[in-house]
């Protein structure tokens, strides 16, 4: 459960956004999603390779530079 302490005389538009920031960190619709549907693990552990080499392909042109 997520708790976002409001201050008195704080607006509620910021506090709102707090919360929805906090909210996103947690990954909870994230998550949620991912649970629709079943992915098999070979899948999975394909789209996870395919990312990292993504990032480093991205790291090493990056230190290129």
């Amino acid at each position: 459960m997520i708790i976002i302490p409001v201050k008195e005389g704080e607006n509620i538009d910021r506090a709102l956004k707090r919360y929805k920031r906090k909210f996103e960190k947690t990954g909870a619709m994230r998550e949620l999603r991912a649970r629709q549907r079943f992915d098999k693990p070979s899948v999975v552990n394909r789209e996870q390779k395919l990312k990292a080499i993504y990032v480093q392909s991205l790291r090493q042109a990056d230190m290129g530079l």
